[in-house]
């Protein structure tokens, strides 16, 4: 009896085990993780991504920024562009647990117009190394499969990365100054007029 039930339970192992094999594994869902250890307090961290300001001083030349659930948060990488062109607009904060996680829907860039009309997830997060370094974490999710959310996926993928480095060198050797970058789109969107 013990001989039967022996080799039972080794085929009910060898069962299973063809079963886990033949099945197709579940891929984890696509996101964007990336983090950086910026040379500033928590404070200082916290602000550049939840003030005006702060966005300003890293991220994009103009901003809409109400750090609470429900609020505000339009990044203007064009602020020259029309309304709804302009980068991310009418995006909003979801969640905000103060001096530790932010958390914000994000659409794609407007030559992405059929991913643009979806949104993704954005959480940030801070914690702090010491008091003169804090990490920021972000992770990016909800994305679609194929098309054009292959392109934003990849689009975001690098985007990220230069956001970080931008927040880093911020409190590095100071603020971005937008100028060269406003007057470069002046000029394309002055040249577009034109041909029209």
């Amino acid at each position: 009896m013990q001989l039967h039930s022996s080799i039972l339970w080794r085929s009910v192992k060898i069962g299973v085990l063809l079963l886990a094999i033949a099945l197709p594994a579940r891929a984890a869902e696509r996101a964007i993780d990336k983090e950086i250890i910026v040379p500033v307090g928590l404070d200082a961290a916290w602000a550049a991504w939840t003030t005006r300001d702060g966005i300003i001083s890293f991220f994009a030349p103009d901003a809409v920024v109400d750090a609470r659930a429900g609020g505000a948060f339009h990044v203007y990488i064009n602020p020259l562009a029309e309304p709804g062109m302009k980068g991310a607009d009418d995006m909003r904060f979801l969640a905000v647990q103060l001096m530790q996680m932010i958390t914000f829907d994000w659409n794609a860039p407007p030559h992405l117009a059929e991913a643009r009309a979806q949104r993704t997830l954005v959480r940030v997060r801070f914690a702090t190394v010491d008091d003169k370094r804090t990490l920021v974490t972000l992770h990016h999710t909800g994305w679609g499969n194929g098309g054009e959310w292959d392109k934003a996926y990849g689009y975001f993928d690098r985007a990220w990365g230069n956001v970080l480095a931008s927040l880093k060198r911020r409190f590095e050797t100071g603020t971005t100054d937008w100028t060269a970058w406003l007057a470069q789109l002046k000029k394309m969107r002055d040249d577009a007029a034109v041909k029209k």
